[in-house]
């Protein structure tokens, strides 16, 4: 078994799952939108970014641009709720659902990433 495998499709793995736990609930209640659940999302999508850079193959450069997606979706959907926390002084109704539609962009794009991490895995010979 490879071990640097084994990391590379668990952080991609624990990438979606954090974001989709980040994503669950009303799309406009910040109370059903945890910011420490959104900052190891983002954390984790980073690591995930990082462990994709030295793939050098084709499907390792799509890999890569899958997870720069998710990482510019979650890092704009951070200022925008960092902006509205420390400049407004809280999240409003639409600020969260803007937050989570990124949030939600970021999934899509890791799910990407998910999907074709196990279209690979499929194709691999033994």
């Amino acid at each position: 078994m490879n071990t640097q495998r084994v990391w590379f499709a668990f952080f991609i793995v624990l990438a979606l799952t954090l974001n989709f736990g980040f994503f669950v609930g009303e799309i406009d209640n910040p109370h059903h939108h945890n910011p420490y659940e959104f900052f190891f999302a983002l954390v984790v999508s980073l690591i995930a970014t990082v462990l994709k850079i030295g793939d050098r193959s084709h499907l390792g450069a799509v890999l890569l641009a899958t997870s720069l997606v998710a990482d510019l979706q979650l890092i704009a959907a951070a200022v925008i709720w960092g902006y509205a926390t420390q400049v407004t002084g809280e999240v409003s109704v639409g600020v969260m659902a803007s937050v989570v539609s990124l949030a939600g962009g970021a999934m899509l794009a890791n799910v990407t990433s998910v999907v074709l991490l196990i279209a690979e895995t499929i194709q691999l010979k033994r």
